[in-house]
């Protein structure tokens, strides 16, 4: 029989350590909330709009109580307070709305969303939080491609929302049309190609930088992204690929800024990037004829000036405070008379952010939601270009998981021009999310939101240090700091 030395030369061996249910249950819950918002109509397509408000709701009623039963750390003073400022002038529009019964129901929305970004932010670290939204997206490209290959393979023609094998007036209101082997273009679970492109983009990012960080079974990461790769070219969405050419510049600026030794070595490279973006805006307008129509669209954009003209004619009306928040637009309420067609169908949306905003909030709201997104763009761009410091240590290794933020802002200023999806579902979340977790955590395994996740699954050690403040270790990673006690920020 084994017997241990009196003077044992290391420490006894113990077993690994293991989440607890109840975490791996809150991460858990956190994909399908993320899931829901990126997959977003699909739920309309395959239940109903009953059945989706119902899901929606209770998931809503779930978070609050999780969140008053775990009771995340959360500091108060560094919520995101441009983003309450938005949410708070969208809640006064009910006072002169003029589609009062669309604007408390997507009011309703807004303030489910906002919950669950702020609730998921506050209970997951930062590498959870990269690892809770790979494992959605992974659930969205898997369940497009599988759904793409069964209304192809077993079904063998279009079919509308609800599983209805039936002909259409327009192909816009198929739900599949039955293009996975003839070239066309795919439109996933959500049922439009241009929602499904800019989420597969996103997969792309999120898989590499899970790659980046050293994550493991990177064999099927590549699996996922060269999957996530086929969606995105077989959306052949215009405003994703702008997206991604904007992504590219982003990217090579953050890291070309990393390298910077020295004060000032930064300035080339933002006169640089200015160039780059002023000039690609420039090009891209006065070329649009040509570049459009290479990417098989029209020069208006699909019909989406006449759209906007529109839009704002109605916005001179009531130009500083608008008619009443309505993200999406609810057609189907007799109040709701912005009636304007596209392919026959009446649009839910003005198809870019600002002007649609500028419609139900007036230039008041526009201003709000410009200061939501310059802070949001401020805040992650510096969590990603600046080294990791909070004490006189100026060496620490940069983490892939800072580039997130910074890459996701690209895609949903790109977004916002030509879609409003950046006002709802995934596009809000991930902003109010990022923001929120930006100003509590804004060091990657380091400050109390960071280190209590860390200590429920008993990978941080405490201590306490000679003058009474607490000390904990971030925990090991390959994109973790090293090990050395810090204050948090």
């Amino acid at each position: 029989m084994a017997v241990y030395s009196k003077h044992p030369a290391s420490a006894p061996p113990s077993p690994p350590i293991r989440e607890k249910t109840g975490h791996l249950m809150l991460r858990a819950w956190c994909i399908f909330v993320l899931f829901m918002a990126f997959s977003g109509t699909a739920w309309i397509n395959a239940f109903g709009e009953l059945a989706t408000a119902v899901i929606t709701i209770g998931g809503g009623i779930l978070t609050v109580i999780l969140w008053i039963v775990l009771r995340p750390p959360v500091q108060y003073r560094r919520l995101p307070w441009f983003v309450v400022g938005y949410v708070a002038w969208a809640t006064l529009s009910l006072l002169w709305s003029a589609w009062p019964q669309t604007t408390a129901i997507t009011l309703l929305l807004l303030y489910i969303t906002t919950t669950q970004a702020l609730f998921i932010g506050s209970a997951l670290t930062w590498r959870e939080l990269v690892r809770a939204i790979a494992s959605a997206l992974k659930w969205v490209m898997a369940l497009s491609i599988l759904f793409e290959l069964w209304v192809s393979v077993f079904i063998g023609q279009p079919i509308l929302p609800g599983f209805v094998v039936d002909k259409a007036d327009d192909p816009i209101e198929y739900w599949s049309r039955d293009n996975l082997f003839d070239g066309g273009r795919l439109q996933g679970i959500m049922g439009n190609a241009n929602l499904l492109g800019p989420v597969a983009l996103l997969a792309i990012i999120v898989f590499a930088i899970r790659l980046a960080s050293g994550a493991p079974r990177r064999v099927l990461l590549w699996g996922w992204i060269v999957l996530s790769t086929f969606l995105f070219v077989r959306a052949s969405s215009a405003t994703a690929y702008v997206a991604a050419a904007a992504i590219a510049v982003v990217l090579i600026t953050v890291l070309l800024m990393r390298r910077a030794d020295r004060p000032g070595a930064r300035t080339k490279y933002y006169v640089a990037y200015a160039v780059v973006g002023v000039g690609g805006a420039v090009a891209l307008w006065a070329l649009r004829d040509a570049i459009f129509t290479a990417l098989g669209r029209s020069a208006d954009l699909t019909g989406r000036e006449g759209i906007w003209e529109q839009v704002l004619a109605r916005t001179a009306e009531r130009p500083w405070i608008g008619w009443g928040f309505a993200t999406p637009w609810m057609t189907a309420d007799p109040a709701f008379d912005v009636h304007i067609t596209d392919h026959g169908q009446l649009v839910m949306q003005a198809h870019n952010m600002w002007i649609d905003v500028s419609m139900q909030l007036g230039i008041i709201g526009v201003v709000l939601l410009g200061l939501v997104y310059l802070a949001f763009v401020w805040r992650s761009w510096f969590f990603a270009v600046d080294r990791p410091r909070w004490d006189l240590r100026a060496d620490r290794p940069y983490s892939p998981l800072t580039l997130l933020p910074t890459l996701v802002g690209a895609i949903l200023l790109v977004q916002g021009l030509a879609e409003s999806g950046p006002l709802l579902l995934w596009g809000w979340m991930l902003v109010a999310m990022f923001g929120a977790k930006i100003k509590q955590s804004p060091h990657v395994g380091v400050g109390p939101a960071e280190q209590s996740a860390a200590i429920e699954r008993g990978e941080a050690v405490g201590s306490v240090d000679a003058s009474g403040d607490a000390q904990i270790d971030a925990p090991a990673g390959p994109d973790a700091p090293s090990r050395e006690a810090g204050r948090g920020a």
